[in-house]
């Protein structure tokens, strides 16, 4: 301890730094330095530049679009094709199961998930940059699309013409109902992947900044309960409708509560075992993570014993439980996506193009950033354009990111975009050989296995007590985000969503903390004189800071915050000079006025010399005059309007106000308008303004918007704060010894 004591003395002894220099304000600085020549192009000249070809820029390109002809050619086998393996077996048993269990999310048959589980996964392997995560379906994504569908297709529709209590009719009934939902989910696909297409080479990959943490959490809180409570029907084995749209939450769960004396018990009793199998599995795999080689796969050990017991108990004939049903084998023809629907679904393609780019690209660089490798984020709206797009041909819908898949994915060994090509084959397999022995699979199972998978993110309730310490504006945008997307659907939630997080900017922005600066003695640090007892101002010097830039949107609450701060409001000191300027001429007036009255009596009285003398007197009294008094008879001259301004005026004992602009980013004309009229009018009162630490571009916004004249010239710009209080202080010592 004492040696780590000895160690810190030592240090501060030694790191200091000692340097000599000129005050620099911002033109005598210019003088010295030069600019670097810099010939600028015309557009022609960068049009052709960027149309220029050379075999390096090919293949540049040709690596940027297609990475794995940069990746696969290096791919050590030897240490990674094992790992690859086991992740991607470990993957695709996964993916499986919730490949069938967010079909029915997404409102189509079972089938189509496993289409969405491979195509889109194999295709990832070729255009994507993450080598960890794993595509695929995904809860938020499939809830999304099935809201679209059940909108776009509600029972009601398809009912029409389909009253007959046949059987055959039934089931031609839901045939059809399930056709045009897969064209409307499929469509669906196809749009979003043109829009992440378009996005992606059009370099607007920085769309996800905007889609902020406490937003996406908040939004995907409310997509769980909206999963969970559409997954209650299958779970009790209830026959309601689907709802979609604002309030589609309460009209689910009052559909279900009115229906809850039909619940199938065998259907509750099978999915209640699986709920409890499967948080018994991710118990014993996050307790035994070290130990266990690969995760115990409970939802295909679940799958296979429900369709196990379903099979062997005829649980679909002898108790009602509604199954998984016809799973046809092999791959369907390529088919054109239903282009006449693009009009209706347009909006929600683009919801669904940028949440799902949201979360493929927050997954990606957490695991860069954990292994040391970088992603590109145009590149992977490419990617995910290219499986959405090309996907829908193939029958599959939406896709993205699964943080579940994609966290065993990493967590078991997988090394390369490799181990996800593996699981795609799994899959492969299950279409095109053994599809058909999941047909007696009971729906509560399904329903089982997605419920659990949303316990991740119900345990994001608890960012309301951590933003709550941290942030009250990121708390707002969270319960903004779940409160809007709970009761108006996920569509509209996130777009009022990303409407309040826009607003809290400009909120912040607003209303920035205005701070009073001081020196830390014997530095040219400058801190809060507020929040510090070391810190202390200059005489006559005020530094003031705002940690915003200056817009039309602050401008007026800057140039009020600086008169509160600093204490000088110079329009009230030049009425109260003008107020006190007025009374002292009346007082002149009135006093000039009362003298010419007393002279005027005496000479009139000459006749007796008691009274003249009396009166003598009386113009001898004392009058007042500006509150203090003095004799008629002296003489009191008439006082000029200059001769005023010197007399009794509220003054200010600051002689400098220097404004830190090191947290603006930049000012626009009014911001540069309000700065000029704040110099203007300190300089009425005799307070000089300075600006420290300006940034290149806010200067040459500041030029370019006319702001420096004859009046306000860049002798005002300084360097650093320190350098702006060096010369108010050497400008006020040049002043005391001139007057």
């Amino acid at each position: 301890m004492d040696h780590g004591q000895e160690h810190e003395a030592c240090l501060e002894q030694i790191q200091r730094y000692c340097v000599e220099r000129p005050i620099y304000n911002q033109e005598l600085l210019q003088g010295q330095l030069h600019r670097r020549e810099k010939t600028p192009q015309t557009l022609r000249q960068r049009i052709a530049h960027s149309c220029r070809c050379s075999s390096k820029k090919a293949k540049s390109h040709l690596y940027s679009f297609l990475p794995i002809l940069k990746w696969l050619p290096r791919y050590p086998v030897k240490e990674y094709l094992l790992g690859d393996i086991i992740s991607g077996i470990s993957t695709g048993v996964m993916q499986l199961p919730q490949g069938l269990a967010y079909a029915m999310l997404a409102a189509v048959p079972p089938v189509f998930g496993l289409y969405s589980s491979f195509y889109p996964v194999f295709l990832y392997t070729f255009f994507g940059t993450s080598k960890h995560i794993s595509i695929g379906t995904f809860a938020v994504i499939s809830m999304m699309v099935g809201g679209v569908a059940v909108r776009e297709v509600p029972d009601e529709v398809i009912s029409v013409g389909y009253n007959s209590t046949n059987a055959t009719d039934f089931l031609e009934y839901y045939n059809v109902r399930d056709t045009k939902r897969v064209q409307v989910a499929v469509t669906l696909a196809f749009l979003s992947g043109i829009i992440q297409l378009c996005l992606g080479f059009l370099r607007f990959g920085f769309v996800a900044i905007y889609l902020t943490e406490p937003l996406v959490r908040g939004f995907t809180t409310a997509a769980a309960v909206h999963v969970f409570t559409s997954q209650l029907k299958y779970l009790l084995g209830i026959k309601t409708s689907r709802y979609s749209g604002p309030l589609s939450v309460v009209y689910s769960i009052a559909a279900v509560l009115s229906n809850i004396t039909t619940t199938n018990i065998a259907a509750l009793i099978v999915g209640l075992t699986c709920i409890v199998l499967l948080f018994i599995g991710k118990e014993i795999n996050l307790r035994f993570k070290k130990k266990l080689p690969v995760p115990i796969p409970m939802e295909i050990i679940v799958v296979i014993i429900g369709t196990g017991v379903s099979a062997g108990m005829n649980l679909n004939e002898s108790y009602r439980v509604d199954v998984v049903g016809n799973i046809p084998q092999g791959l369907r023809a390529p088919a054109v996506p239903e282009i006449h629907l693009i009009p209706a679904i347009f909006v929600d393609a683009i919801a669904i193009a940028i949440v799902g780019f949201s979360m493929a690209v927050s997954m990606a660089k957490i695991f860069a950033l954990k292994h040391g490798y970088t992603t590109d984020g145009n590149q992977e709206l490419i990617a995910l354009g290219i499986c959405n797009s090309v996907g829908s041909f193939f029958q599959s819908f939406s896709i993205t990111c699964s943080m579940s898949r994609s966290l065993v994915q990493e967590s078991t060994g997988g090394k390369t975009q490799i181990a996800g090509a593996l699981s795609s084959i799994m899959v492969l397999l299950v279409i095109v050989a053994i599809g058909y022995l999941f047909e007696p699979l009971p729906q509560t199972v399904l329903a089982a296995i997605v419920m659990v998978n949303l316990k991740g993110m119900f345990k994001q309730f608890g960012d309301i007590a951590h933003f709550w310490r941290t942030s009250k504006v990121e708390l707002a945008i969270w319960m903004v985000a779940f409160v809007a997307s709970l009761f108006l659907g996920l569509d509209y939630g996130l777009l009022t969503a990303v409407a309040f997080a826009m607003v809290t900017v400009i909120y912040r922005t607003q209303s920035p903390q205005y701070r009073i600066l001081g020196q830390i003695p014997g530095t040219d640090i400058y801190c809060d004189v507020e929040e510090y007892e070391e810190v202390k101002e200059y005489p006559g010097i005020k530094i003031f800071q705002a940690n915003a830039s200056l817009y039309f949107a602050n401008s007026e609450s800057y140039a009020s915050a600086l008169k509160k701060k600093t204490g000088v409001d110079p329009c009230a000191i030049l009425a109260a000079r003008r107020k006190a300027q007025k009374r002292h001429a009346r007082e002149i007036k009135a006093a000039n006025a009362l003298r010419k009255k007393a002279v005027l009596k005496l000479v009139n009285s000459s006749s007796n010399d008691v009274e003249a003398s009396v009166k003598h007197e009386i113009a001898n009294d004392e009058l007042p005059v500006n509150g203090k008094f003095a004799s008629a008879d002296a003489s009191v001259p008439d006082m000029s309007p200059g001769e005023h301004e010197h007399f009794v005026e509220p003054e200010t004992n600051i002689h400098s106000l220097i404004l830190d602009f090191t947290p603006v980013n930049f000012v626009d004309s009014v911001g540069a308008k309000t700065l000029k009229s704040i110099i203007k009018e300190y300089k009425e009162v005799g307070v000089d303004v300075c600006i420290a630490s300006c940034s290149g571009p806010v200067m040459h916004e500041l030029t370019r918007l006319n702001f420096f004249d004859s009046t306000v010239t860049k002798e005002l710009l300084f360097h650093s704060i320190h350098d702006a209080v060096l010369a108010c202080q050497v400008r006020q010592v040049c002043f005391t010894e001139r007057f």
